[in-house]
């Protein structure tokens, strides 16, 4: 992974810069974003700001937003910045700008795009896409690598929450030595590796566990074996008093499954739109899946969101999943 040519010096031409990142962010996103804002921001030179709308981050990961103290960003400040950083995300419309910027918020702006989703479309100025890198954290912390930027103890924490997150813990097929190596530097550099697996892995609220029992009592097999999947609908989610943000990693439950190749989670977190979670097993793509729902994400690790209720997605979905399972082309490896 090379970071971009002139890319380093681009970021640090900006005196105002604004951090997005994709909506419902996730562990890397958020690990990403709060590096590179600690990164870039020099005491009185400056300004580095995050657009983190109130209401998008899950319980789970409130500890981060805490820990991190950055900044916040609002339509005036992304208004007036120089340049617009975008990580972690593949799609202009998937960033996390909330309701109040306005829709064409990016037109004629300066913004750089750093990701590793296949899926990525390339919507900045400068794109850097790492799809072989097991998560953003790892290219932020590149990036602040080569521009020989100080990385605090607690920097390393997040971008070390983004990747043992986003690997699923060391275990995914994106898990190279680049990914290896760079959480060992992080730890080096001093992140916590036995407060973060506890908070990430071991603090639970009773809400979310509630959410998760719903989650194993509704999972179930489907073509022959072959498709787990579970639900969540919009009264069982808001009964355990979660909301959208509270739902993600939950797509383990029926990914747990053994002789899986497809495990999927639709979920109903805001009324009348589904989410569906797709994870890939034994080299199985999901990524055209995904795309075909008008979705997008990682070869084996995609998600797409429905304009219908659970009830019409759950037999929509598992037909599409069913029929690509069983046409020869996919389900490979490329």
């Amino acid at each position: 992974m090379q970071v971009p040519d002139g890319l380093i010096e681009r970021l640090t031409s900006w005196r105002r810069v604004v951090v997005v990142g994709h909506v419902t962010p996730d562990a890397d996103c958020l690990g990403a974003m709060f590096a590179a804002a600690a990164g870039f921001a020099e005491e009185g030179r400056r300004d580095v700001r995050l657009l983190l709308p109130e209401g998008s981050v899950s319980r789970k990961l409130a500890f981060m937003v805490e820990q991190a103290r950055s900044a916040g960003a609002d339509a005036r400040a992304l208004a007036e910045a120089d340049g617009i950083l975008v990580v972690d995300t593949a799609k202009l419309d998937r960033c996390n700008v909330g309701p109040s910027i306005p829709d064409r918020w990016a037109d004629g702006r300066d913004l750089v795009n750093i990701d590793h989703h296949a899926s990525n479309t390339r919507f900045g100025r400068v794109n850097w896409v790492e799809p072989q890198a097991g998560s953003s954290s790892e290219l932020i912390h590149r990036l602040l690598r080569d521009g020989e930027r100080p990385e605090s103890p607690l920097m390393c924490s997040l971008l070390y929450a983004g990747i043992i997150t986003d690997t699923a813990g060391f275990t995914l097929p994106t898990t190279g030595v680049e990914t290896l190596r760079t959480a060992a530097e992080l730890v080096a550099g001093g992140a916590d590796v036995a407060d973060i697996t506890r908070r990430l892995y071991r603090s639970r609220s009773e809400s979310e566990f509630q959410l998760l029992q719903s989650v194993y009592a509704n999972t179930r097999l489907a073509a022959d074996g072959r498709i787990a999947y579970s639900t969540a609908g919009h009264e069982e989610i808001t009964r355990t008093g979660c909301g959208p943000a509270d739902i993600d990693d939950q797509v383990s439950v029926p990914r747990s499954l053994g002789g899986v190749r497809i495990a999927m989670l639709l979920t109903e977190g805001i009324r009348g739109k589904t989410r569906i979670n797709f994870r890939g097993e034994a080299g199985t793509r999901v990524l055209e899946l995904a795309e075909a729902l008008g979705g997008g994400g990682h070869a084996e690790s995609a998600g797409a969101i429905l304009d219908m209720p659970l009830e019409q997605a759950v037999p929509l979905v598992l037909a599409r999943a069913t029929e690509y399972l069983n046409h020869p082309l996919h389900g490979q490896k490329p």
